[in-house]
């Protein structure tokens, strides 16, 4: 293909240059696995140009999604619930998955049930923007649950 975009062709590689030189351009390999391989006569710094461009755009459009993790322990105050919810809501409003770990100290390791009832209540709390991805699991002496974001919100 030349620098117009015209189909040359099956053309000799030799033939493919001396073309490419004429028009003071490069002889690029735009598909080597193919038979045979496909060449385009263009500006090769042009075209490297423009390639890394819509990689760094590319890049830019994807966001990496975050584990964030917020601590929680049985007994917390209603001032220091609603703290952590609002941060919690924040994580998610931005696309990033929440990890809640209660942890039992002492005594509270008898009445798990009290650190269940909080994780759905957390679980509820957030359901505008998140829901949970994976149930509430005991590991010794905490308990683990993790939320996502929903999808089709934008973050703020």
């Amino acid at each position: 293909m030349d620098d117009e975009g015209n189909q040359l062709g099956i053309v000799d590689t030799s033939m493919g240059l001396e073309k490419a030189t004429e028009k003071g351009l490069d002889l690029v390999e735009v598909a080597p696995n193919t038979d045979p391989p496909v060449c385009r006569i263009m500006d090769y710094s042009k075209y490297k140009y423009e390639q890394e461009k819509k990689q760094k755009l590319a890049k830019k459009k994807q966001h990496a999604t975050h584990m964030k993790e917020v601590r929680f322990k049985p007994k917390i105050e209603e001032h220091d619930y609603q703290v952590k919810l609002k941060k919690i809501k924040n994580f998610l409003s931005h696309k990033d998955k929440v990890r809640i770990l209660l942890r039992f100290r002492g005594r509270e390791n008898v009445h798990k049930e009290l650190g269940l009832q909080l994780l759905e209540k957390i679980a509820n709390d957030v359901a505008a923007v998140g829901e949970m991805e994976s149930r509430p699991k005991a590991m010794g002496r905490t308990v683990v649950m993790t939320l996502t974001p929903k999808s089709g919100e934008t973050p703020t």
